[in-house]
């Protein structure tokens, strides 16, 4: 009798502990912090998948909007989180990377707070200004903005967001100086965006695509170097004599201290949704670049430049700056990708970080 007491009280000990917990995750409904306001364009990814990752771990994913501080928010709720794997973040270039440099206290530590995942897709910005501008292409754009510049303003999802950044280093390449009006997500900015409100905001292409085929904005210029499949009909920065590249990546972030079984299990379930057929349609006609086979669980490190030339070089004095491990995605999908995310003003990076 008292053996299988024995047997059963170290049955349950072991059940207990975190080895067997990480093996047995998930157990119940997760929460997927989406650190933006409903709407915008990274709320529409994070639900897209939330629900093909649920049906693949067999749990619901509840997406929870905590918005404010361009991201900053969201991304500090994760970073104090338990480790267990429950709640992870949507994190973007600005939460995870640009934030950190911008910011003279961040108010978390994206090398040291948190588990990467995998990254899921990079996605262009396209210049959007409200419908009645009498402008119809960049250089008409920044002429009438230098001629009105006391006038006019231009919208963000918040201080240091991606989409801040984007128009700060187009107002910067075409010599523009005007106010900046944060918002808690892209969704409000844009919505202010089609009021007239504000005068013209640096979308990521996810939401500004419908709007702009709506007719509710007038879209000038995709701020890459190459036009997207989705809008084929507008041209890029570049076309029109402006070398502005800026765009932004989404990855899954776990609290650090995440157990690795849990890490890998999330980094596989996003993989396996990734590879479903209606996920890569949707995406695709998100106008989002994603690529299943290297789905990398990014490694953020710390770097001692602050700009660096296209060739790798350092351009400024050592200061804080992110970047990832440089070496190979190609090995599995748990590798390291070198993720080269630049805001570029006629070849000279501004802001540099690397994947």
């Amino acid at each position: 009798m008292w053996k299988v007491v024995t047997a059963l009280v170290t049955l349950a000990s072991l059940a207990a502990t975190p080895d067997v917990r990480a093996q047995q995750w998930p157990t119940r409904p997760l929460t997927m912090i989406n650190p933006f306001a409903a709407g915008g364009p990274n709320d529409v990814l994070a639900r897209l998948f939330a629900q093909r990752m649920g049906e693949i771990l067999g749990q619901t994913i509840i997406i929870e909007n905590v918005a404010g501080a361009g991201g900053m928010n969201g991304a500090d709720r994760v970073a104090k989180a338990a480790p267990d794997g429950y709640t992870f973040l949507q994190g973007t270039v600005g939460t995870q990377a640009q934030n950190q440099t911008l910011f003279k206290k961040p108010a978390y530590n994206s090398t040291t707070d948190f588990a990467p995942v995998a990254l899921i897709v990079e996605a262009p910005l396209v210049l959007v200004a409200r419908k009645d501008l009498r402008v119809k292409d960049m250089k008409e754009f920044v002429a009438y903005a230098k001629a009105n510049k006391d006038k006019m303003q231009f919208a963000s999802a918040g201080t240091g967001s991606a989409i801040h950044l984007g128009c700060a280093l187009m107002n910067m390449v075409t010599g523009l100086d005007i106010v900046h009006v944060p918002y808690r997500g892209a969704n409000p900015a844009m919505q202010d965006l089609m009021s007239g409100r504000v005068d013209y905001l640096c979308d990521i292409i996810t939401t500004a695509k419908p709007q702009i085929d709506g007719g509710a904005v007038k879209a000038i210029a995709i701020l890459a170097k190459e036009r997207s499949p989705v809008l084929p009909n507008v041209p890029t920065a570049v076309e029109q004599g402006f070398d502005v590249d800026a765009y932004t990546w989404n990855a899954f972030f776990l609290p650090k201290g995440t157990p690795d079984a849990i890490v890998q299990k999330l980094n596989h379930a996003t993989i396996e949704a990734m590879k479903t057929p209606a996920v890569r349609e949707k995406l695709e006609s998100f106008g989002l670049n994603s690529s299943p086979t290297i789905a990398p669980r990014l490694n953020i490190s710390r770097s001692s430049c602050r700009v660096r030339s296209p060739n790798g070089r350092c351009r400024s004095r050592p200061a804080a700056s992110v970047s990832t491990d440089p070496r190979p995605a190609r090995e599995t999908h748990n590798s390291t990708a070198l993720m080269d995310v630049r805001l570029v003003a006629h070849d000279q990076p501004v802001l540099t970080f690397f994947r």
